[in-house]
């Protein structure tokens, strides 16, 4: 165990843009672990308070199909806040990365760096940038944030406010039904839209490789 410390101790000292490179895969690596947290784990709803069934304003029939329409979102809209975190956190981790990389890359160039040190941060930034835009994450993040959004505006506004769904309980209902269908046609649509067509994908992939010599190697 001490000899193969010493032996990495010696590789990194034998070099400081090793210690650079060390330090910079620690750093991404620890920094992305939030990101993975929320690819393998579902994010939990918050508690919105009282709800349907203890609001004075229905009847105990209203507030019994209220509730159970609401209990058949749970799961939809758990997924919304799932995917909004999900897109957030790998939103705010690219820029974390790619935006001090924007400087940093001329600046190892210059300092002619070790090519593990420019190559290390050159790829990282490159997987970062094909993965936010071929994924489409900010779009994709507004489009599930602002579904999520919409809705529970929706929702607290005919727990506070029901006349302005209608005069009677029946037409109250019938339109709070109907403006939630339309947030979940929304939603459902942007995902669509946002995410990338097998044509895409190959485009992206075939421009991200090298141009060939006429001898078969890259120029």
């Amino acid at each position: 165990m001490n000899t193969c410390m010493n032996e990495t101790m010696a590789w990194l000292g034998a070099d400081p843009w090793r210690i650079f490179s060390a330090v910079y895969v620690l750093l991404a690596t620890l920094t992305f672990l939030p990101v993975l947290r929320t690819i393998f784990a579902r994010v939990r709803l918050n508690d919105g308070g009282a709800s349907f069934d203890k609001n004075p304003h229905f009847s105990e029939e209203g507030k019994v199909l209220l509730t159970q329409h609401y209990s058949r979102l749970q799961g939809t809209l758990g997924f919304w806040k799932t995917q909004a975190e999900r897109f957030h956190r790998f939103h705010l981790y690219s820029l974390f990365w790619t935006l001090p990389a924007s400087v940093l890359i001329p600046l190892l160039a210059q300092a002619n760096a070790g090519r593990w040190a420019l190559t290390l941060v050159s790829a990282h930034t490159a997987l970062l940038l094909v993965f936010h835009s071929g994924l489409r994450v900010e779009s994709n993040y507004k489009a599930f944030r602002h579904g999520e959004s919409e809705f529970y505006d929706l929702y607290r506004r005919l727990l506070d406010a029901p006349s302005t769904f209608g005069k009677t309980e029946d037409s109250r209902i019938a339109k709070y039904v109907q403006e939630t269908e339309v947030i979940r046609r929304y939603v459902r649509a942007a995902e669509t839209n946002n995410f990338p067509t097998l044509e895409e994908a190959r485009s992206k992939l075939g421009s991200s490789k090298p141009s060939a010599g006429n001898d078969g190697t890259s120029e």
